[in-house]
Formats: structure tokens, C-alpha cells, sequence
């Protein structure tokens, strides 16, 4: 890819992406998936563009709002047509984002190419093809690959039942072409993925079942095995499943990121509700294992759901360079850095409260903390309490500017944060020290999503024109 002449889509390797050659270094415009189902307002979710050049006079403002022509889709993560997996391919361009509805099973693809502050509609994949084609459902996470498909993770089958499952897209005509795996054994879940042709790979993560994380979260759920435990191993050329790493009862690994640097046999699974980071990696008999590299110990509190409150990490991802690690505590209310540079002893180099459940002057009370000598202050930025919890992450690409969406998923706000279907949810930006480690809240950054004209929304992932951390995996 470094070689072609007249190049596709991205960048060559993440250290060039880091530099952001061929595009300007610095983010302009951010796409973030808007929600209103379960906040009482029968609208459509739609797509927001947010402006977060400093020098623009709309800064951190939603300067254009597109809206999905169904109710209740919940928008959630998004992906692109073409990324660096196509960048040796100069017929590939990313002009079109894949946007996935986790409820009603609808994929939207979104023309960004034409007027990137504008976006329009572009196609709709209907559920009807998904399961007709696939039994598939609940669509999460999408990857493009560098044959030009578009391979898109599900959670379930149409009935709501667990299945982890995938469908993969034409990336012309976005029509489903079946299921990506070639039969056998499915897990019972499916949730998040990554793949590494290099070592012939694909790893896939748990959730939960659909028809039941759908009404919001029990915790006899748990016991009763409806949530996942598994980092699944794919055999990358076959299509089957090789392998299942247990990482124990309780656990619900989520978010899965492999080291960028293509060469590497390893990264890292967030796992939710054991507030764990699991390090996986090649082992030299050829299979895959994981360890357990950071744990954040739940408190022991009064006035919430449960005796014991975890930190919930709900999202994870790894700086361009793989030098830093970063991570959200969702009801704790704290991300985390750490440096990586030995991917076994992961080191805390920064740490910054944004709200969360156990801020003082709230309904909870910590008895008893492992970290903490106090509970943390309330976060105020520009004069407002900032409501929910720090959840969804995305990093500039040159690593600089880390920014932070505080909604998981409309079911689950209304219950533990009942005050983002009150007020809307918020997008937040974090200074980052690339050299020693660090992390401070932007005073100036504030985008407040209880504004929006058709009243507060919920908004949750974050995409860049350009690429991102998140979106590109090099071959």
C-alpha cells in the first residue's frame, strides 16, 4: 500500500495517520448518531455534525442535524464504506458512513462525500433483509475490509435471541450477501469485533441477549447466563470458530482493540461489569490467550441498585503509536490513561472525574473505596452540571484531543441516569499530555445535546471524516 502510486482511502501505516498526511492534522467536523428512543419524544434519531474547529464561529455547535426516516431505530456505532484496509485500492473512497440501528435492525448508509458538513441519506437496508438473508439482528459494530465488503457484527437472530453472528455487505451496492461465517458452531452472543489477516484472525466479544439488555439491566440476568464471558477466536481465511477464552461469570467484555501496528499478535477487551482489562495475545504454541492487566475495584456504596457498584467500562481504545491506552468508568464517572508501552503493566498516567454516580451531593453514598479517600467533586463546565457519565471515547488522530459522549444505550440511561432523558447528554473534550501522560478537561468544549431543537437527546459514538482510532485497521 505504501508503494501505490495513486493511493485509496486513509493512511499507509497509524504513524502516518498520526501525522494526518494527506489530510489537515487537526479534526474539523465530528459525526455523532443522535437518540430519542426511550426519552418520551416520538421523533426520529438522527445524525449530527458538530463543528469542533476552534476557529470556526461555530464552534462546538451542531451545525446540521439529519434525520433517519423511521422511529426508534437507536443509532448506535458507526463504520465506513473504505478505510486504510483499502488504502493500496485508488478506486476506494470514504465519502459513505455505515450506520447501524441496534433496535430496529435497519442499516443507514449515509453519504458524507458530497458536502461532509451536509450529510444525506444515501441508502437504507431494511431488517427484512438482514434476516431473511443471514437471521440476523441487532447490527453493532461495522469494519470495512480490504476486498471492499463491509463485515458488520450482530448480537442476535430476529426473535431477540442471543447469536454471534455476522452479515457482510456489498460495498457498492450495500445489498447483504449472507452471513461471513461459513457454518459450524456461532457463540451464543456477539457484541464487538476486530480482525488481523496477518495472523489470520478474527476476535469477536459478549454483550448480552438483545430481548433482554433491550428492557434495561437486571442483574439475575447475569446470574442466569444471559450475558456474555467470551472472547470468541475466529480462524480468519475458514470463517470458523476456533477457540472461546473464558473470562469468567459476570465479566461482559465489550469493546475489543488489537495493538494497531499490523505486525503485533495482541490488544486489549474491555470487560465491563468485572472492570477488567484483559490483555490478549498469540501464544507461541499458535493459540490465543488473555490475562488480566488492570482492575478497577468496585465501591461499596449506599443508595444505589446494588451493595457493590463497579465501574462499568464501556469503551476502550488504543492511541495511534500504541503508546497509550484509554478508558471509561460509565458509573464511577472517571476515564482512565495508561501507558502501554510494556502491554503487560499497563501504568495510570492520567485520570479525570466527569460526572458519574458517586460525585458528592448525589443520591449515593461510598462506604467503603479501594482508590479514593473522598468522592469526587460534581464536574461543572460552563456553568453546567454535567449529567450521566464519561462512556463513549474517540482520540484525535495526531492523539492529542480526546473526546468524550456521556449516553451507553437509551434503556440503560433511563435507568441509572435518569437525568439524561431529563436534560440530553453531553460531548466533552480532554486535553491530552502525549508526552508524560495526562488528562484535563477543555474548559472551553462544551456541546449540550439537551439544546437540540426537537428537545434532549441522547447522543453516543463519534466519527471523523478523515478516519479515526477506531475505524481503520491496517493489513
Amino acid at each position: 500500500a505504501g508503494k501505490c502510486g495513486t493511493c485509496g482511502p486513509g493512511y499507509p501505516s497509524p504513524l502516518e495517520a498520526m501525522k494526518g498526511k494527506p489530510f489537515r492534522p487537526r479534526e474539523q467536523l465530528l459525526y455523532l448518531p443522535c437518540i430519542y428512543r426511550n426519552t418520551g419524544i416520538d421523533i426520529p434519531d438522527f445524525l449530527a455534525t458538530v463543528d469542533v474547529d476552534p476557529s470556526s464561529p461555530h464552534y462546538c455547535q451542531v451545525i446540521h442535524r439529519l434525520p433517519m426516516p423511521n422511529l426508534g431505530d437507536e443509532l448506535h456505532h458507526s463504520g465506513w464504506n473504505a478505510c486504510s484496509s483499502c488504502h493500496g485500492d485508488p478506486t476506494k473512497t470514504r465519502n459513505l458512513l455505515v450506520l447501524p440501528s441496534l433496535i430496529s435492525s435497519r442499516i443507514y448508509i449515509v453519504d458524507v462525500g458530497t458536502d461532509p458538513r451536509a450529510p444525506k441519506l444515501h441508502k437504507v437496508v431494511e431488517a427484512e433483509e438482514l434476516s431473511r438473508k443471514g437471521n440476523a439482528a441487532f447490527p453493532h459494530t461495522s469494519h470495512c475490509l480490504g476486498s471492499g465488503e463491509i463485515l458488520i457484527s450482530c448480537l442476535g437472530d430476529p426473535a431477540g435471541n442471543g447469536k454471534g453472528t455476522f452479515i457482510l455487505l456489498d460495498g457498492e451496492t450495500f445489498e447483504v450477501k449472507g452471513n461471513w461465517e461459513k457454518g459450524g458452531k456461532i457463540p451464543a452472543l456477539g457484541y464487538d469485533f476486530w480482525y488481523q489477516p496477518r495472523h489470520n484472525v478474527l476476535l469477536s466479544t459478549e454483550w448480552g441477549q438483545p430481548k433482554v439488555l433491550a428492557q434495561g439491566f437486571n442483574p439475575r440476568d447475569v446470574e442466569q447466563g444471559h450475558y456474555g464471558r467470551h472472547i470468541n477466536v475466529w480462524d480468519w481465511s475458514s470463517r470458523s470458530l476456533l477457540q472461546e477464552i473464558d473470562l469468567g461469570k459476570g465479566s461482559i467484555p465489550l469493546e475489543i482493540r488489537f495493538l494497531h501496528e499490523p505486525s503485533t499478535a495482541q490488544g486489549f477487551v474491555g470487560c465491563a461489569l468485572s472492570g477488567q482489562i484483559q490483555r490478549f495475545y498469540k501464544t507461541p504454541e499458535g493459540n490465543w490467550a488473555a490475562e488480566k492487566v488492570i482492575e478497577v475495584p468496585s465501591k461499596k456504596v449506599q443508595g444505589w441498585l446494588l451493595p457493590d457498584m463497579p465501574g462499568l467500562i464501556t469503551d476502550i481504545l488504543i492511541s495511534l503509536d500504541d503508546r497509550f491506552l484509554y478508558f471509561s468508568n460509565w458509573l464511577h464517572g472517571d476515564v482512565r490513561q495508561y501507558d502501554i508501552s510494556d502491554p503487560r503493566s499497563p501504568r495510570l498516567v492520567g485520570q479525570v472525574f466527569l460526572g458519574g454516580s458517586i460525585s458528592k451531593g448525589g443520591a449515593v453514598t461510598v462506604l467503603e473505596d479501594q482508590e479514593l479517600r473522598d468522592q469526587p467533586e460534581p464536574c461543572v463546565i460552563q456553568g453546567k452540571k454535567i449529567p450521566g457519565g464519561p462512556q463513549m471515547l474517540q482520540l484525535s488522530l495526531d492523539g492529542r484531543r480526546l473526546y468524550v459522549s456521556t449516553s451507553l444505550f437509551s434503556a440503560w440511561d433511563r435507568q441509572f441516569y435518569p437525568e439524561l432523558i431529563r436534560e440530553g447528554s453531553v460531548l466533552l473534550q480532554l486535553d491530552v499530555d502525549t508526552d508524560k501522560g495526562g488528562l484535563a478537561v477543555n474548559p472551553k468544549f462544551l456541546v449540550d445535546f439537551g439544546k437540540e431543537p426537537g428537545g434532549p437527546v441522547l447522543a453516543h459514538e463519534m466519527r471523523y471524516p478523515g478516519g479515526d482510532c477506531t475505524s481503520d485497521i491496517w493489513l
